[in-house]
């Protein structure tokens, strides 16, 4: 069976060779930013929470006028992958430098941030360029913009801690003070719309 004699055969090889062309041209490709983005979601397990304490690279960089957010660039405004900390996340870094340490909000993204990499806005270039790679200490503030993604502040921390003690003294009522009764609240009368009738 000779393909050559045949325009029919001709045709159905060609059919064949673009249909599997397509079907090749329509899978992912594994690529190096697909991979940086697999392994720093592996190394991790799960998406970081606030109050988590993990090991990142960091880097510096001076050029740009706004953010991914759309807010002016200026200090304490880091760039990171935002499958791993999103865009208004608030981190605190720990650093060799006492300089760099400190506060970061993530509002910016970069298609060379992947992984486990924070890139920090820093005014000077030279600075920039003399900050390199390091390895540093970052701590989850807040993941994202909700609030309730945050970790508790102090106030929130001794708050909960006197609402506890309460329900421990109510509970197990203290020695010798007897507990006050609860008044019954008293249910409002129902509102009437004089413009319904």
């Amino acid at each position: 069976m000779r393909i050559a004699d045949s325009y029919f055969r001709k045709w159905i090889a060609t059919l064949v060779v673009a249909v599997v062309f397509v079907f090749f041209q329509q899978t992912a490709m594994r690529d190096s930013r697909s991979e940086a983005t697999a392994t720093s979601v592996i190394e991790t397990g799960v998406l970081p929470q606030a109050g988590a304490r993990l090991q990142f690279k960091a880097t510096a960089y001076c050029k740009g006028q706004t953010t991914a957010s759309g807010v002016g660039v200026r200090t304490g405004i880091a760039a990171a992958d935002p499958a791993i900390l999103p865009v208004g996340s608030v981190v605190r870094l720990e650093t060799p430098n006492p300089r760099y340490s400190g506060v970061w909000t993530v509002m910016d993204t970069g298609p060379a941030v992947r992984g486990r990499t924070v890139d920090l806005y820093l005014w000077s270039c030279k600075e920039a360029l003399q900050f390199g790679r390091r390895s540093v200490r970052l701590t989850v503030l807040r993941l994202g913009w909700s609030p309730e993604n945050s970790l508790p502040g102090m106030v929130d921390s001794l708050f909960r801690k006197r609402e506890a003690e309460a329900r421990l003294r109510q509970g197990a009522g203290e020695a010798g003070s007897p507990t006050a009764p609860v008044a019954p609240r008293p249910t409002p009368a129902p509102v009437t719309n004089p413009d319904t009738k």
